[in-house]
């Protein structure tokens, strides 16, 4: 089969932020017109970096971004897929979430399902996901100053692991959920920081990094209780400093 031709519908770069959204819009814009159908499988890695000019990190990025957005989805040791308009579902779950208790709830369910999730990735993760996690966790921590850049990084730091797992249901789940999954998607790091001095938010933002170098770490020498339990103690975390922020917001007379 033929490589579909939509490189050359990629916008000027000099429109975007970064390169990774350039390839990101030129995609989305041919799954849209039909160019890209549903069930078509991407090129590789190589082919996508040689289509558009640009590093495997920013197709990688990329393509979290186009599961994030129910785009795609990628089957490991296969390749990745564009999906059905109704598996890009739940748009519907993603828009219902849209006050701080939605996020609450949505903590809860990760709770459950990413402690798993870290437990078979330490058991099943390649050389090669462990490089890419740790890129992503490179990028989180370059980007404390730059919030929404921090928020896609950590993104994609989550939706690696659930890749690692090699259960496809851990990565539609959550990139059915998106950008909601990451409290600071929703309030800025200062509100959720826990402390009322003038640097709280690089002090959350310190706590957070170092929870995520904790999962990543774990997974890294394929320890899978250190890694459930860093899970565990990031997001119960995450919960309680965006449960405490709630609790301000509603004590804030109008």
């Amino acid at each position: 089969m033929d490589t579909p031709d939509y490189a050359n519908t990629l916008p000027s770069k000099r429109r975007h932020k970064s390169l990774s959204q350039g390839v990101v819009e030129s995609i989305s814009n041919n799954i849209k017109s039909g160019v890209l159908k549903p069930g078509d499988k991407l090129p590789t890695e190589s082919a996508i970096m040689a289509l558009y000019d640009v590093s495997r990190t920013v197709v990688r990025e990329a393509i979290s971004h186009l599961q994030a957005a129910g785009l795609v989805q990628t089957r490991h040791g296969i390749g990745t897929f564009i999906l059905e308009p109704s598996q890009a579902t739940t748009g519907m779950l993603r828009e219902a979430i849209v006050t701080v208790r939605d996020v609450l709830d949505i903590l809860e369910l990760r709770i459950s399902l990413e402690t798993e999730a870290a437990w078979l990735a330490a058991a099943r993760r390649t050389e090669e996901q462990a490089a890419a996690l740790g890129k992503a966790l490179e990028e989180i921590l370059s980007n404390k100053t730059e919030e929404n850049a921090s928020v896609d990084a950590d993104v994609r730091f989550h939706l690696l692991i659930a890749q690692a797992t090699g259960n496809r249901y851990f990565v539609d789940i959550l990139s059915n959920l998106g950008t909601t999954i990451i409290p600071r998607a929703r309030l800025k790091s200062a509100m959720l920081a826990l402390d009322g001095s003038s640097n709280a938010s690089s002090n959350y933002l310190d706590r957070v990094n170092r929870e995520h170098e904790d999962i990543y770490l774990a997974i890294l020498r394929k320890d899978q209780e250190a890694a459930r339990a860093a899970m565990r103690t990031h997001l119960s975390n995450s919960r309680e400093r965006l449960r405490q922020a709630q609790q301000r917001i509603e004590a804030t007379p109008d």
